[in-house]
């Protein structure tokens, strides 16, 4: 090679090398090298932005402004199934007229007594089956049904299902209904019940057990009628069903009170309750 090809050649290479960097400086695809070697980002920019590893670590405004997300509770509210519970006060009384309360026992009666034969359990299952069934409110309350396993719960506590005991207070038979109190069913319903047949006896604690459903129902439930035990909870005046169980032992005036619904023999309804789900007599 001449000398003037030679210097000629070392012109051409000085111009590439100078196209070269000329093409880094002005932020070409020379800037990804430029950083590979330590260049800082913010001095090629030439600006005071924020860097972009620090950027995307910080939230926009709008997040911000939510706040803390809530914290789910330990208890969240739902919708009871239960129905309201009783009035506070009762409802001016539908009927002025009650059957008296039960008399005590003499001090001298010390066991009860029987009378007659007694109906074999066949014979008490149908009597109360039959007496559940019956509509007592067939006008002003045909939705009151007495549950049948109430009407069989409450004979076993009773007589234990036995037809012809007379207890040391007078109460008779399998439903022990107070003498009175027949009297007070009768006379209500226009009835002639014979307290002294089994049939008839189940038929008049069925049919007590119907009008105190209504007659609490109306002053305290709002003549809600239904006696379910899913409207219970564990206190004890918080349903119909166990104001009218309890009512049935004590009478209604010791249930039914201005001051409120109370259930002053909470041992009898308790009983009673577990004796509708949990009974020997259901299985006869």
């Amino acid at each position: 090679m001449t000398r003037r090809a030679r210097r000629a050649g070392q012109v051409l290479v000085t111009l590439l090398l100078a196209v070269t960097v000329a093409g880094c400086a002005n932020g070409g695809p020379g800037r990804d090298g430029a950083a590979a070697t330590g260049t800082d980002v913010e001095q090629v920019s030439g600006s005071e932005t924020v860097p972009e590893a620090e950027a995307t670590t910080d939230p926009p405004p709008a997040v911000q402004g939510l706040g803390v997300r809530p914290t789910p509770s330990a208890t969240p509210s739902r919708t009871p199934s239960r129905k309201p519970g009783p009035r506070k006060t009762p409802k001016p009384p539908t009927e002025t007229k009650l059957p008296p309360p039960p008399p005590k026992a003499p001090a001298s009666c010390t066991k009860p007594r029987y009378e007659g034969t007694q109906a074999s359990r066949a014979q008490v299952k149908q009597a109360l089956t039959e007496a559940a069934g019956r509509v007592y409110w067939p006008s002003s309350a045909p939705s009151i049904r007495v549950p049948v396993d109430l009407v069989k719960a409450t004979a076993w506590q009773e007589s234990g299902w036995q037809s012809n005991i007379i207890a040391c207070d007078g109460g008779v038979g399998l439903m022990q209904v107070m003498p009175d109190t027949a009297d007070f069913v009768n006379q209500r319903f226009d009835q002639s019940y014979d307290i002294d047949a089994y049939r008839d006896n189940a038929t008049l604690g069925a049919n007590y057990l119907a009008w105190l459903i209504k007659y609490i129902g109306d002053a305290f439930f709002d003549g809600a009628y239904g006696v379910s035990a899913a409207d219970c909870t564990t206190e004890l005046n918080s349903c119909l069903l166990n104001a009218v169980i309890s009512a049935y032992n004590f009478g209604p005036g010791a249930v039914v009170t201005d001051d409120g619904l109370k259930i002053p023999n909470p041992q009898y309804v308790r009983n009673v309750r577990a004796l509708m789900t949990e009974c020997e007599c259901l299985q006869f």
